[in-house]
């Protein structure tokens, strides 16, 4: 058993709040990393958190797929606290593979939340004969919900997160080319890996009964809605696809499949007084894998206002669906359907337009948007491909030279 074990290689994952999945990019990718894991001689450690009323010792580790699961409690610490859920998770990881001599371990680490404190465990993971990979996420150092203060914060973080990795994994070309060139002066190695989507069509009918309950709640039907499925964030621009649907002459409904804040709706509400236009429809969170497919596959089209991160699961996602599919034109979006979508900028009675144009597609041209969109998905991020990618890059760690290891066209 120890042999068996010392000659595995040993993948302990960072960053994400924990699997099997709900909503949430890392969360989804390392639910799918260890769902289509193929290489028997990887084993996967993942962080998983938890509110600190609800941790049970007895059940605080737990294995999913072939993976090990840990779960670590929030501290009360506000905004902070996924700072210390992240080096409460890689303190324990390294003290683990201390204690069990683990050869050539693998710390990835999603997103750059724990730079001040990165080189110390950086030196701890050398002297294992470890390496330390690095996901940078998106520009998180821009996002509309952080202060001045804490954004300084990620970017202070982020720099020094790059300075640090032995890999940097770029979940998107234009993040790959943001970190080589602002980050010249580290020389940094790296390289992309999207994630994933699920290619294979929802295993439900048009007549399932959690469907058209659902369908019922919300007033709507087959083919008669527009929809939206993200975080209940500001730079995923919900003002602007509100305000831009309720211009348009849209017969069609506008349903949001989001988390909702309360504050951020309020505030959405002031600005666009979407509660006097009834096309607009607040749906609520569907945790239903299949379920939400389904709504995916049956919606005239899908709007994407996602402008801060890198790939974007959600946009994929709706790509698979083979739909019409509506996004913001930014670099990440672009990079991701290319041809495969139509795109609208911030700009006033823009996307009004595109609504109303899109209205009046036929069915050939709608099927011809989304079969572009779904080759895209099949050829470039299926979650089988994109698992294949990582477990390449994984067994890098024993003792090779990264960068050879990395250097494949994708």
């Amino acid at each position: 058993m120890e042999k068996k074990r010392r000659n595995r290689q040993h993948v302990f994952i960072i960053g994400c709040k924990g699997i099997p999945a709900q909503y949430g990019g890392f969360e989804t990718f390392a639910d799918k990393l260890t769902e289509y894991q193929r290489a028997a001689d990887i084993q996967y450690h993942i962080a998983c958190a938890c509110e600190p009323r609800e941790y049970d010792r007895s059940r605080a580790r737990y294995r999913y797929h072939k993976a090990k699961c840990y779960v670590f409690p929030w501290r009360k610490l506000g905004a902070a606290r996924a700072v210390a859920y992240d080096i409460d998770a890689l303190r324990y990881f390294i003290q683990y593979a201390e204690k069990n001599r683990i050869p050539h371990p693998v710390f990835y680490i999603l997103a750059c939340r724990i730079g001040p404190f990165i080189g110390y465990f950086k030196k701890r993971i050398d002297e294992l004969g470890g390496q330390l990979f690095v996901n940078p996420d998106g520009h998180e150092f821009l996002r509309a919900k952080w202060s001045p203060p804490v954004q300084k914060y990620w970017k202070f973080s982020e720099r020094l997160m790059v300075k640090h990795a032995g890999l940097l994994v770029c979940d998107s070309l234009c993040i790959e080319k943001y970190i080589q060139t602002e980050y010249a002066r580290y020389r940094p190695k790296t390289v992309y890996i999207a994630y994933g989507a699920e290619t294979a069509p929802s295993v439900l009918s048009d007549r399932d009964e959690a469907l058209t309950k659902w369908y019922q709640a919300n007033g709507i039907e087959k083919n008669e809605y527009y929809l939206v499925v993200g975080r209940f964030v500001p730079e995923n621009n919900y003002e602007t696809m509100i305000r831009e649907f309720m211009k348009s002459g849209s017969k069609k409904a506008f349903v949001l499949i989001t988390d909702v804040n309360g504050e951020f709706l309020e505030k959405l509400r002031q600005r666009t007084r979407f509660d006097t236009d009834s096309r607009i429809r607040f749906a609520g969170t569907v945790y239903d894998r299949e379920l939400l497919k389904k709504i995916r596959e049956n919606a005239y089209g899908y709007f994407h206002g996602h402008e801060v991160g890198g790939t974007n699961p959600s946009l994929l996602e709706a790509m698979a669906a083979a739909g019409l599919n509506l996004l913001l034109d930014v670099g990440f979006n672009r990079e991701a359907a290319q041809d495969g979508a139509f795109y609208w900028t911030k700009k006033e009675g823009n996307l009004a337009s595109l609504i109303e144009e899109a209205d009046v597609l036929d069915e050939e041209e709608r099927k011809e948007m989304g079969r572009k969109a779904r080759e895209r998905i099949q050829k470039h991020y299926s979650w089988e491909y994109i698992a294949d990618r990582y477990e390449g890059i994984f067994h890098c760690g024993r003792g090779q030279e990264t960068g050879s290891c990395c250097s494949d066209e994708v």
